[in-house]
């Protein structure tokens, strides 16, 4: 896990190494164990590092292949190390290092852009190609790592975050307003390849490009995943809940590989305490050196009854005898931590449930450099309690009415106070969506069949975003967080299950619920409330916030912005907090972009 930056001069002058170390440096807190530049005519590479996989010096970056005819900066890790290089010595390859970039290279060099079906991890690099005069840029298939670029003053730029290409004078000055009104509106960001800055883009997750001296490619798909449900009863429950549970362990098992202590994000939900369970399973059977003795567990907190998970993590932590750390956050320094997760993230963010993930990794990064969580779960198999509602419609356009009747009586036996505030929600969303100005595109989640719908979560509407957080979120204290459930042979197989594998009769994610039967407490196995690492949002904008929120709507700067209406703003705020009016939020969505706006310097 690194930074990685670099510049391929389109123009024929040679690389500016003041350019690209000002760049790596913007990349400092990716990489604290190390730095590293290599410049060749128009390219240069820089790269921050974040020591992983063979902590020697020969894991240093940029890296380069026996004759130095290729270079590659990394960030990522390539889970399946260790198998492609008996598979490369086999080919005649030798290595210098003990490291998984290494195995890149000479993947490349047996297979050339092909390398990328046989990669199992998260990675975002560019390799420079010194006979072919290319820079051959990829990102992983679900898009774990980020990769940013840009085209500006006659270079083409990339980086691991956008902060670092800000180093050019001219890159993203401007905001990309259709991408920030699009966002204010519906909450919504990392969907396409643009930015919310005009003239930034984003590698898409399973592309790769490549750049030479004729210019940018376009970025190509190596690889797709085919939301195809097999009919229904097509696969038996056990023998789905079997693979799911194999594949799933065998995703874990490559995920605790590192030479450095790995520790666990429990939330008390039931992907988090899955991953837990089998790490367990896995230190009795296979005593991963990276866990050691005892595995550490790392949560968030509330003194709200109605956020905190305490309980779900005790149940927990006594089935299991994990290591358990704990961190409540504290609110007197939330609004400075605010303004430096803002910083971090580069990009508003549409909700302050990011800042207990933010707080966890705090906590992580005192004790553990590598965490594992259940990220990526939801939006593979229903997870999410609005995925009803889709799965419903399907249903009945297929006209199988009883089961729909089966599924809409499963979904208000065990869901039915949440589709109550879901819909005083929808029209007070919808009402507030008047206080912004402009047409963005409408942005419908929820559209379509439930198969339609896992896959733009996937690819497109929700993944992306959390992985944004995420990469941010852990970088940020130098820790690598890595997300078993986005292996993808587990992605591919979920894809092709049958609808209700996932959901049944109400009932979220039913194949999983079968695998850890006997793994993890039934009592969480069960659990039908979903939460994750939640934060009192509305408490928060109610109290604590409010006087920097109401700072914040009065300014002037605020009033001149062209995308919202700042006096009907204000106005609506100021009902909500003498409670003649519900919370939603569009206010918090709000306030984080005039955030932004003025910590990037954009007017």
């Amino acid at each position: 896990m690194c930074g990685i930056a670099g510049q391929f001069a389109l123009n024929g002058d040679a690389a500016d190494a003041v350019l690209v170390g000002a760049m790596a440096e913007r990349l400092a807190h990716r990489g604290p164990d190390g730095e590293g530049s290599h410049f060749s005519g128009p390219v240069g590479l820089a790269h921050r590092r974040l020591a992983i996989i063979d902590l020697s010096d020969e894991g240093r970056q940029p890296m380069a292949n026996e004759d130095g005819s290729l270079q590659i900066v990394f960030n990522g890790e390539i889970y399946n190390y260790r198998e492609l290089r008996e598979e490369l010595l086999a080919a005649g390859h030798r290595f210098a290092s003990a490291t998984d970039t290494e195995v890149i290279l000479h993947a490349y060099e047996e297979w050339g852009r092909d390398c990328l079906a046989r990669f199992n991890g998260m990675w975002a690099f560019g390799l420079w190609d010194e006979r072919r005069r290319e820079l051959f840029c990829a990102r992983d298939r679900l898009g774990v790592k980020p990769f940013y670029y840009t085209v500006v003053g006659g270079s083409f730029l990339f980086a691991s975050e956008i902060k670092a290409l800000l180093a050019h004078p001219l890159a993203g000055k401007r905001p990309n307003d259709r991408m920030l009104s699009t966002f204010l509106a519906w909450g919504v960001a990392d969907h396409p390849a643009e930015t919310m800055y005009d003239g930034i883009f984003q590698l898409p997750p399973a592309h790769a490009l490549v750049v030479s001296e004729g210019g940018v490619g376009e970025p190509e798909r190596y690889w797709d995943v085919a939301m195809n449900p097999a009919p229904r009863a097509a696969i038996d429950d056990e023998t789905a809940a079997r693979r799911v549970r194999d594949l799933l362990t065998d995703a874990v098992r490559l995920r605790l590989r590192s030479d450095v202590p790995v520790g666990t994000c429990l939330s008390g939900g039931i992907d988090s305490s899955t991953v837990t369970a089998l790490i367990n399973v896995l230190l009795r059977a296979e005593s991963p050196e990276s866990v050691g003795a005892r595995q550490k567990t790392f949560s968030v907190c509330f003194d709200d009854p109605r956020f905190d998970e305490s309980r779900h993590i005790d149940t927990v932590v006594a089935a299991t005898e994990v290591a358990s750390r704990r961190i409540t956050p504290n609110t007197e320094g939330l609004w400075e931590d605010i303004e430096r997760l803002l910083y971090l993230q580069d990009e508003p963010f549409a909700s302050l449930s990011i800042y207990a993930q933010y707080c966890v990794m705090r906590l992580a990064g005192s004790e553990v450099k590598v965490v594992l969580d259940g990220q990526g779960a939801d939006e593979q198999l229903g997870g999410y309690i609005a995925y009803q509602a889709p799965y419903i419609r399907g249903l009945l356009r297929r006209r199988e009415i009883l089961a729909a009747l089966r599924e809409g009586l499963g979904s208000v036996r065990h869901h039915g106070s949440f589709f109550s505030w879901a819909f005083r929600q929808f029209r007070v969303r919808s009402e507030r969506r008047g206080l912004l100005r402009g047409s963005p595109p409408e942005v419908l989640r929820y559209a379509g069949s439930l198969e339609e719908v896992l896959k733009r979560e996937v690819v497109a509407s929700n993944l992306p975003l959390l992985l944004h957080w995420e990469d941010r979120n852990s970088m940020a204290f130098s820790i690598e967080a890595r997300v078993p459930f986005l292996d993808y042979r587990l992605v591919e197989y979920l894809a092709g299950l049958p609808l209700d594998q996932k959901v049944r009769h109400g009932v979220t994610k039913y194949v999983l619920r079968r695998a850890i039967h006997g793994l993890v407490p039934d009592a969480i196995r069960c659990r039908m409330d979903k939460m994750g690492f939640v934060t009192p949002e509305e408490v928060w904008m109610k109290d604590e916030l409010a006087s920097h929120i109401l700072a914040l709507f009065s300014s002037p700067e605020f009033a001149g912005r062209p995308y919202w209406d700042a006096e009907q703003v204000l106005r609506n705020y100021r009902e909500f907090l003498l409670g003649k009016s519900a919370y939603s939020t569009e206010f918090w969505r709000i306030a984080c972009a005039e955030l932004w706006l003025r910590q990037f310097a954009m007017g």
